[in-house]
């Protein structure tokens, strides 16, 4: 019998194992590095046991240093979460050479699985060879690990070994493993997968099919089950493919396999006029998915608890739970979609989800009534109010889970619970998530692809119904609290005319001889009240109330985040035209081949790449022109709008005034 538990891991997925722990009586330990000295899954623990350092590759990926801190802290048994050591085989050893038990699958499962290319060899699927132009597009892939990291689209010949390198450094960073392959890449593909869970005695259970086909950067951002929309015959293949890939391994414990469906929606539109879709073969992963809370919604069972029924030797039933229902979740990510996806960082001054079910509630509520089924909404995360979102690791907040009885349902309950989360601090998806579950097109599962952000990204992130009204209660709101509450006297003089500014939107008002407000711009707004945390305005007829707080210059109204702007600009707010700024704090990681000031460099060509939140991000020429200056140095820590480099530009030269 298992009785402490140590997590491989961190945030929301060591918070997700501990939760269950607690259910059932186990005792839990933390590891961390020190940029998580004060994370929530070590203020979780029982005990926590500190890794120095704050790179992955110092402390979560150090596999001597996981196992000797669960030795020290009288752990028995290792969980390895997802990502980092779950699909290290040689982690997977050290673990049980030292006594303890692995919460996981066989060593030599891993190995045949874990790596791609291995895993395609075992299947008889051979790999794409030596690259010509007619080969295009191909996808270049990392062979260990997942989450969208080693990654490269490549439409262009000459692009090739660029992004092999850099999808081998990114994988080398995030896994510690630098091996990468290519493959052909399947354009409006349709990502579908297969959950597995595997007992010590031959049973294999097969949980259903998920989509995962809303992803961003080869990442996942929506997920739900059952796959919408797949013909029978076709999720019949998928599962017993499924099944066979994990006796043919001898798997033992939790496991997906992947696969991508050919053509994606026109496949299954093209099913019904005849053809038939196809499936390829992606990967099999070799640990519990991050989407794993859909399948417990559907299914009525905590996966974790099962995985350590099975990790104690238990046996499973003969067969699976029946499943009900509809489930979909989204993950909520600290990133900015309408730049590049570019990740943020700061204090999460406040996170709270209406209707959420308390964080220390087991899953599986379709069938003991205390989860998303009985009405509520789950939220698994590594962040409270009050905590900072840094830049060392994944920038994934939360993932917001909803059950229902219908695929509709379940989308529309789940986009109103995201509406109304008061997420204040760094920019966040919130919005973009809320109009992609809205969206017509994803609503259709005849529809769904992996193409869907691509097609229809500029429509998503354009700022959501009702900013213009949301700053003029931040501007009240911020006169009401230097000024009294509303109603706080008569005046005996019309005021004069005031003007406060949030991004796009310019409010003008002035106060009223009743010690009210009048919105002069925009037009059609009475004011019906105004405090400093709460304003009630009518247009049209129609009276909505925004709550409203502020943080310095970020004003959240209501599910909007303004920026306050300055009535006078700040000097060091000046900069050098063509001036490349950090769009993000991280790290320089490399510089273009040879690029040296005075160079001639092009619109959109790459100049250097900055690593945070595990991923790479690239700084490009933003137009034509020489290279004037070039402060980023490889290796150099660099916060947001640190100067990184200038490019004169054409037109500058050709009219330097």
């Amino acid at each position: 019998m298992i009785s402490t538990v140590l997590v491989a891991n961190r945030g929301e997925i060591a918070c997700r194992v501990f939760r269950t722990c607690r259910d059932l009586g186990i005792s839990t330990v933390a590891v961390y590095s020190d940029a998580d000295a004060d994370a929530l899954h070590v203020r979780e623990a029982d005990a926590a046991v500190r890794l120095p350092g704050a790179a992955p590759s110092e402390t979560y990926l150090r596999g001597d240093l996981v196992v000797a801190a669960a030795l020290a802290a009288g752990a028995d048994a290792v969980h390895p979460g997802y990502g980092f050591l779950s699909e290290n085989a040689d982690f997977a050893r050290a673990v049980t050479d030292a006594g303890l038990v692995w919460i996981g699958p066989p060593p030599e499962a891993i190995e045949a699985m874990a790596s791609k290319t291995r895993a395609k060899e075992l299947l008889g699927i051979a790999p794409l060879g030596e690259v010509t132009e007619a080969d295009l597009p191909v996808l270049v892939k990392a062979a260990a690990g997942g989450g969208g990291r080693g990654m490269r689209i490549v439409r262009e010949l000459a692009a090739l070994e660029g992004e092999l390198r850099a999808a081998s450094a990114e994988a080398a960073s995030a896994f510690g493993d630098g091996e990468v392959f290519v493959e052909p890449y399947v354009e409006n593909g349709r990502h579908v997968e297969v959950q597995l869970l595997c007992d010590a005695h031959g049973t294999v259970w097969a949980l259903g099919t998920r989509d995962c086909s809303l992803q961003r950067r080869h990442q996942k951002v929506v997920e739900e089950a059952p796959a919408p929309g797949l013909p029978a015959a076709l999720e019949a293949s998928l599962l017993d493919t499924a099944v066979r890939a994990a006796k043919a391994v001898g798997y033992v414990g939790a496991g997906t396999v992947e696969f991508l469906v050919a053509d994606g929606p026109r496949a299954l539109g093209s099913a019904r006029a005849g053809g038939t879709p196809r499936a390829h073969f992606l990967e099999m992963n070799t640990r519990l998915q991050v989407e794993h809370p859909v399948t417990e919604e559907v299914y009525g069972v905590d996966l974790v608890a099962l995985q350590l029924a099975v990790a104690e030797g238990r046996a499973l039933p003969a067969e699976p739970p029946s499943p009900r229902g509809h489930a979909v979740e989204a993950r909520l990510y600290a990133e900015d979609p309408a730049r590049g996806w570019a990740p943020q960082t700061g204090v999460l001054h406040r996170f709270e989800v209406p209707g959420a079910v308390p964080r220390t509630e087991v899953p599986g509520g379709a069938r003991d009534g205390t989860g998303p089924a009985s009405g509520g909404v789950r939220v698994d995360t590594g962040y409270v109010s009050g905590d900072t979102i840094g830049v060392h690791y994944d920038p994934m907040l939360a993932k917001v889970i909803v059950h229902a009885p219908t695929r509709e349902q379940a989308l529309r309950k789940l986009a109103h619970a995201l509406e109304r989360a008061r997420i204040h601090g760094p920019v966040t998806n919130r919005d973009l998530l809320v109009a992609s579950l809205r969206h017509p097109e994803y609503a259709d599962p005849a529809a769904l692809d992996t193409g869907f952000y691509e097609r229809n990204l500029d429509a998503l992130t354009a700022p959501p119904p009702g900013a213009e009204h949301a700053a003029v209660a931040a501007a009240l709101a911020s006169a009401a609290s230097r000024e009294g509450r509303f109603g706080g006297g008569w005046r005996n003089v019309r005021s004069q005319e005031e003007t406060r500014a949030y991004g796009d939107h310019e409010v003008r008002y002035r106060p009223t001889r009743t010690g009210g407000y009048e919105v002069v711009s925009p037009e059609g707004v009475r004011v019906l009240s105004a405090a400093p945390d709460s304003v009630r305005l009518e247009v049209a007829g129609v009276a909505r109330t925004f709550e409203v707080t502020a943080y310095g210059d970020t004003v959240h109204a209501g599910r909007h985040r303004l920026t306050a702007r300055p009535r006078f600009t700040d000097p060091a707010d000046l900069r050098e035209p063509g001036s490349l700024l950090a769009p993000m704090p991280g790290t320089v990681v490399r510089v273009a081949d040879g690029l040296a000031v005075g160079d001639r460099v092009a619109a959109g060509q790459p100049l250097l790449w900055l690593e945070a939140m595990k991923m790479e991000h690239r700084v490009s020429a933003p137009a034509s022109g020489t290279l004037t200056a070039l402060h980023a140095v490889p290796g150099r820590q660099v916060e947001v709008g640190a100067l990184l480099a200038v490019v004169q530009t054409d037109a500058q030269e050709e009219d330097p005034v």
